[in-house]
């Protein structure tokens, strides 16, 4: 209850969790040491094959608020239950194998609290390993390609370049919302691990701004169960999901005439996810729904040597276009 003798306004942190014990500790540690005080902190378990309640209890801090589902629900509606429990006028998600610097919150909220008309903040971030180990010549090369070493600090009013095409800001790990704006209702399923940037696209139609702070205040983790770290038939199906994901996100910005500025760049996209989810398809051995995304990829495009290659691979014997695949 200390958000209500308090005269900083409440941020709701978002901790969704699953099977991540240890990283989880450290999570929660990161959100419980901000120098912003005024927090409710929920951790929403997706049902862990262990209970992480004994975890959350041993900070004895009241502001934690732990929800165990009795079965798994998804990554993404774990996700959602979480931001639907949030009562905060600010709302930030905090992955479960990330770390916030303990300024986060105090450097993002009061840029926020100064401009009304400004539905986020977020700023850069590290890249750390399995181990905790800042890699730096990771996180500049990260910094470069998303464009923030381009960004000068201040409000943004037209963000859609900087959000959906740059993919600079951070949704899910390095950012914090005014919750109040956000339906979280209106985030449909089908946008899958993509939801973060479905939740910039929100906030890039909302009609509000965002302002980047340009230190990094937090540190973004890489490891081995992340996605784009898993290999053979776990990558196939990261693979598919993905681009399952990424083929829903861009034919609804493709369509939305909000946007009609990028829309080549959004159908390019959506056709490159085509390719991707074909070759995820084949190497999953479904090559005859393979077939049918990769043809669609290569007639509506310019010539793309990827998409040929899958295409042709999708004709060849399944003898020679394993060991072309990764397939064993």
């Amino acid at each position: 209850m200390n958000h209500l003798n308090s005269s900083e306004p409440l941020v709701s942190v978002i901790i969704p969790t699953y099977n991540r014990a240890e990283y989880l500790k450290q999570a929660i540690a990161s959100a419980v040491k901000q120098t912003y005080h005024n927090i409710e902190i929920i951790v929403s378990d997706n049902c862990s094959p262990e209970s992480p309640q004994a975890i959350v209890e041993s900070f004895q801090d009241s502001r934690i608020k732990f929800w165990r589902h009795p079965e798994n629900m998804g990554m993404l509606p774990n996700q959602m239950n979480a931001f639907k429990m949030a009562q905060g006028k600010y709302v930030a998600s905090l992955h479960d194998d990330d770390i916030w610097h303990e300024d986060f919150l105090a450097k993002l909220i009061p840029h926020l609290e100064a401009d009304s008309q400004l539905i986020l903040g977020f700023c850069d971030q590290y890249i750390i390993d399995s181990k905790s180990q800042i890699n730096h010549e990771k996180t500049e090369v990260y910094t470069r390609d998303y464009q923030r070493d381009k960004l000068a600090e201040g409000a943004y009013q037209n963000f859609v370049k900087i959000g959906l095409i740059d993919k600079s800001i951070p949704t899910a790990s390095a950012c914090v919302i005014r919750n109040h704006l956000i339906d979280w209702d209106s985030i449909p399923p089908e946008v899958g691990g993509m939801w973060d940037l479905y939740l910039t696209y929100l906030c890039c139609i909302s009609g509000y701004g965002v302002y980047y702070y340009p230190e990094r205040l937090t540190l973004y983790r890489e490891h081995e169960q992340t996605d784009t770290q898993l290999s053979g038939s776990r990558n196939a199906q990261a693979k598919i999901r993905k681009a399952q994901s990424e083929i829903f996100c861009y034919k609804i910005f493709m369509e939305d005439m909000r946007l009609k500025e990028f829309r080549s760049y959004f159908q390019q996209k959506w056709l490159e996810a085509h390719t991707t989810l074909g070759i995820g398809l084949l190497r999953n051995q479904q090559t005859t729904a393979a077939r049918s995304y990769l043809w669609q990829a290569f007639t509506q495009q310019k010539f793309n040597l990827r998409t040929f290659v899958a295409l042709s691979l999708s004709f060849t014997p399944r003898t020679l276009a394993n060991p072309l695949l990764g397939v064993k």
